[in-house]
């Protein structure tokens, strides 16, 4: 508990729309401190597995006794092939490409811890459904510069909504955060929800 006697809540990212998302259940963590850790696959690690492990290793990584801690991880899936952040506008392009006119997984994990030390671990995963991309589309989107630090190399808020011709799922989940689960969680753990 903080001095004025209410829960404080730490966020473990510094994403934005981490942030935003919290913001539509009423919530501003009172402290942000992204976790940083080794984001790289395990050998033979599935999609699922890997979001899971990481939402879990950046909440081990936030030493806040006494706080509500909320960490979270999203990874995109293309049959047992992994599409993380692109490191150039020429990986980026080719996640473009797999995922042109294809069904993939978004999956998003979060990892919460009371006060009390009591943790609750939750994976959501959607089903997304990208139309047959055009080379005039890929290109200015590739130009847009929106892929730079997403997941599969896409922002489902941002212009790439245009692309998606089926979702079934979390939408909030696929922008970086399960808004039901994350809520659920808290009041679970005990967070005072507005």
């Amino acid at each position: 508990m903080s001095a004025s006697g209410s829960a404080r809540l730490i966020l473990a990212s510094a994403s934005p729309r981490r942030l935003a998302l919290l913001a539509q259940l009423g919530l501003a963590p009172d402290t942000i401190l992204p976790a940083a850790i080794d984001e790289a696959p395990l050998k033979g690690e599935t999609s699922r597995a890997l979001a899971i492990r990481l939402a879990a290793a950046k909440l081990a990584a936030i030493d806040a006794p006494g706080s509500f801690v909320l960490a979270a991880d999203t990874v995109v899936g293309l049959g047992r092939r992994i599409l993380g952040k692109p490191t150039d506008r020429t990986e980026a392009g080719r996640f473009l490409d797999l995922l042109s006119g294809r069904r993939h997984r978004v999956i998003t994990a979060i990892a919460l811890r009371a006060p009390d030390g009591r943790i609750v671990r939750r994976a959501v995963e959607t089903a997304v459904t990208f139309a047959r991309l055009d080379e005039p589309a890929r290109e200015a989107y590739l130009d847009s510069q929106e892929w730079r630090d997403k997941a599969g190399g896409y922002a489902i808020q941002g212009r790439a909504a245009g692309f998606v011709r089926d979702l079934a799922g979390s939408y909030s989940a696929v922008v970086g955060l399960p808004l039901f689960e994350t809520r659920n969680a808290l009041r679970g753990l005990g967070f005072p929800l507005p």
